[in-house]
């Protein structure tokens, strides 16, 4: 018997094939399945074959078939690469903390094969921590995993790289994440050179100045307080700053800090008395008065 239809169908969708008069061969084409069949039974979407002869004798085939089954399985892959985001520490950013945990997230596309997690990679000062190294953690998020990698011994201060790699388990690479950030452990120096503290003076206008410097975390920012008013001098590459103020009448108190990059401070508080008050002579006593000849005389003042 002659056959007179050949169809196919995959996910649920039946297909015809034309006969090739030349190959005697049915011939046709079909559309993949739009998900990876990674998550399909097996890995791969099952393909039914359905013939017909002339006499309407019908025979089916499919991916459980003893002796063709395996060529009736196709395995699609997605084309869509995973995401890597470094959620901390941010790129350019400078840290205090030696020990801050590194945090990034690992998505695939909704529907898509997953994060492969062996191949999920963080290179830091040398090293690379992977998926069940000690330090490393993760938890499931919507279409992946977040990692928390907590350093197990403080990072010397100074600028780190970071580089994330990972694939998904239809082996599409994610755009590698580098980033760059600076440890900084260490305050920033202060030196106050005028004026010194505890100063008691008659005029009112004072400069405040001084020096300061941190090798890891430059520039530094400077801030000097003096009663109700806050002044941010600019601070020279030298590191040297200066700030006018006008002190009032009596004790005043400034507090000039230093601020790195990485939020570290170092403070110091000056003392300073205005007074601009005028010796008065209130009175003379003088005795004995009159007095001898090269004799002895007592004075006595009275001033305020």
């Amino acid at each position: 018997m002659a056959i007179t239809k050949v169809r196919v169908k995959i996910n649920g969708v039946w297909s015809n094939l034309a006969l090739n008069s030349s190959t005697g061969k049915w011939e046709g084409s079909i559309t993949a399945p739009s998900v990876t069949s990674y998550n399909q039974t097996g890995g791969y979407w099952p393909v039914t074959v359905e013939a017909t002869n002339s006499a309407g004798t019908v025979t089916t085939v499919d991916a459980t078939d003893s002796t063709i089954g395996s060529a009736l399985r196709l395995i699609v892959k997605e084309t869509v690469k995973p995401v890597i985001k470094l959620v901390q520490p941010s790129t350019g950013a400078y840290i205090s903390n030696n020990m801050l945990p590194i945090i990034f997230d690992v998505t695939d596309e909704a529907c898509g094969s997953g994060v492969k997690l062996s191949t999920v990679a963080l290179k830091l000062s040398g090293a690379t921590y992977k998926d069940g190294s000690v330090g490393m953690g993760k938890t499931a998020i919507t279409n992946g995993y977040r990692f928390t990698y907590t350093p197990q011994s403080a990072l010397e201060d100074g600028a780190k790289t970071i580089e994330i790699t990972a694939t998904d388990n239809d082996g599409n690479a994610a755009t590698t994440a580098k980033a760059t950030f600076t440890v900084d452990t260490i305050p920033p120096t202060l030196t106050i050179s005028e004026p010194a503290s505890g100063l008691i003076t008659k005029q009112s206008n004072l400069i405040v100045k001084g020096v300061t410097n941190d090798t890891t975390s430059s520039p530094v920012t400077v801030t000097v307080v003096h009663g109700s008013k806050t002044y941010s001098p600019t601070v020279g590459d030298t590191g040297a700053f200066a700030q006018a103020v006008v002190l009032t009448e009596g004790t005043n108190t400034i507090k000039v800090t230093a601020m790195d990059a990485a939020g570290k401070t170092t403070g110091i508080t000056l003392t300073v008395s205005l007074d601009t008050t005028v010796p008065t002579v209130k009175s003379v006593v003088m005795s004995p008065n009159p007095a001898n000849v090269s004799g002895s005389v007592v004075i006595t003042l009275e001033v305020e």
